[in-house]
């Protein structure tokens, strides 16, 4: 992607993962969605040039992907494409190829909340070798009259109760509709994606508030400075944290909440 779709990219991808990080998110619903927007935009040139296009208005992209989605998908799917077509896109395939990464972010992020991440990473893999090997089975998937339903069917009769369901949704999408790639190909991308993920460091903030974008930053290079990596914040806005805040990075807790000075305060005193 050229520079002004890349960061188009980089706030949907912010969009998403703050969606994700609220309470009762459910991050494969909105993959599975995601995927549905996909498939309407790759159906639709008249669509994509509309909802990409730089002379639009940007209430006005945003408004048309409402009426168009409205009732069709959940409320946050219709938040996130609405706010993906604000910004300014290089080319309409791009705003697709942007949809479809977040599709399968959201699908790894909800591994990733399940302990399943790595276990989708070498799923996805041995399934790309198992297609990449069997020359059938490749021409089963490349060959368009076999239809996306008997193409499902087919992954499922391979993979259902043998694998994650975030696998086989990946594996399903990337059969039906690997967008011009070829399904091994299509998955390959998925590990890709997958690695990334997992090689990130993530940390779990728990605030009393939102967070400012210049609070979120500063947080970001203070936990970069600390641990030699640029992590993504997954953030929790809990009222009952009086003040400050707490932060999970893996097995390790940095609380600096008032509740948790308070708790520290009352131990002492208690000893």
């Amino acid at each position: 992607m050229r520079g002004a779709s890349r960061d188009a990219l980089a706030a949907g991808r912010e969009a998403l993962e703050a969606q994700l990080a609220e309470r009762g998110a459910e991050p494969e619903v909105v993959g599975q969605e995601l995927f549905g927007v996909v498939a309407l935009l790759d159906s639709s040139a008249a669509v994509r040039r509309a909802l990409s296009d730089p002379s639009a208005a940007a209430d006005s992209k945003s408004g048309l992907v409402r009426r168009l989605l409205d009732g069709k998908v959940g409320t946050a799917t219709v938040d996130l494409a609405a706010e993906l077509v604000r910004h300014r896109w290089a080319a309409a395939n791009d705003l697709t190829d942007a949809v479809e990464e977040l599709a399968v972010e959201a699908v790894l992020a909800a591994a990733e909340r399940n302990d399943r991440l790595d276990a989708v990473e070498d799923e996805l893999f041995r399934f790309a070798r198992l297609v990449a090997g069997d020359p059938q089975l490749r021409d089963a998937f490349s060959v368009r009259s076999l239809g996306a339903e008997r193409k499902a069917e087919l992954v499922a009769a391979l993979l259902r109760g043998k694998v994650s369901d975030e696998t086989l949704l990946l594996a399903t999408q990337a059969s039906v509709a690997p967008r011009g790639l070829r399904t091994e190909q299509a998955l390959e991308r998925y590990v890709e994606a997958a690695a990334v993920r997992r090689r990130q460091l993530v940390a779990h903030v728990v605030v009393a508030r939102p967070l400012s974008d210049a609070h979120r930053a500063r947080l970001a290079s203070a936990l970069e400075r600390l641990y030699g990596r640029v992590p993504r914040l997954n953030v929790d806005v809990d009222p009952h944290v009086v003040g400050g805040l707490r932060v999970q990075v893996g097995g390790e807790l940095i609380d600096g909440t008032m509740l948790g000075r308070l708790d520290i305060a009352r131990r002492k005193l208690a000893g």
